[in-house]
């Protein structure tokens, strides 16, 4: 079973790469992290967890979500991640939660996707062909992992130093309780007041207020509001104006996914 979250549809992009090419089905956990769902998974086959890359590590409200889930059937899990460049200490932390589960943890890949993180100047966004080729080399990586994990071998990745994961994990604290405020975020006159940003929040901390999206604290900073509204009508500051904002669907008539 492949079990994924994904707020610009990198992520359910290589999901179902691997489904179609593992056969196995795929359930997106989005709205069952929504509603604080924890009904269990039951698969034969072993389980593969697809997840972003925020900050070197898994979503802190996804990682939070499959520690708690009840796993039923097969006892292998492989994690794949989308990332920028690398997955940073995501594996490793996977790694952690999965020995606790009792479950065998079966190694992990990182994929390079285009970025969806505009709201910081600090992250300059792809260009347009740039995606495209990122795209088009996740596509091919993604069909190698699913050869591997039929074959039932292990995915192998950079190991992370101790130093390295001693200095990411207060780091990545730090940032996700400082550095994502929501009170920047705002919409424009082009907002038709459809209410989708609200349906895609995975914390489900958006609500409408005459027909206009309110953010609530506190926010994973996922993009999922910003990548998924239909009239492009959500800005951040003053820093996302004039830039692109990125969903692959945008990109898949050109890489042929």
């Amino acid at each position: 079973m492949i079990l994924y979250y994904s707020a610009s549809g990198n992520t359910e992009h290589i999901a179902r790469i691997l489904a179609k090419k593992l056969d196995d089905e795929c359930l997106d956990l989005r709205e069952r992290i929504r509603s604080h769902d924890y009904t269990e998974v039951c698969s034969q086959k072993p389980f593969v967890i697809c997840a972003p890359v925020y900050v070197s590590e898994m979503p802190r409200f996804l990682r939070d979500y499959i520690k708690r889930l009840p796993f039923r059937g097969s006892r292998e899990v492989y994690y794949v991640f989308t990332c920028g460049v690398k997955e940073g200490i995501a594996g490793a932390l996977a790694e952690t939660i999965t020995v606790r589960k009792d479950m065998v943890y079966m190694g992990h890949t990182g994929i390079a996707m285009p970025s969806n993180y505009i709201v910081s100047n600090m992250f300059p966004a792809p260009t347009h062909d740039k995606c495209v080729q990122l795209i088009r080399d996740a596509e091919k990586k993604a069909e190698e992992t699913a050869e591997i994990i039929k074959n039932g071998g292990r995915l192998v990745s950079y190991k992370v130093d101790p130093i390295s994961k001693a200095l990411t994990i207060p780091l990545n604290a730090f940032w996700s309780k400082f550095m994502q405020p929501t009170k920047k975020f705002f919409t424009t006159d082009k907002c038709v007041g459809c209410g989708k940003c609200s349906k895609v929040c995975p914390l489900n901390n958006i609500h409408m207020e005459n027909k206009r999206p309110v953010w609530e604290a506190p926010c994973a900073h996922c993009m999922a509001c910003i990548s998924n509204c239909p009239t492009e009508a959500i800005e951040y500051s003053d820093i996302t104006q004039k830039k692109e904002k990125y969903h692959i669907s945008k990109y898949l008539d050109k890489t042929g996914g």
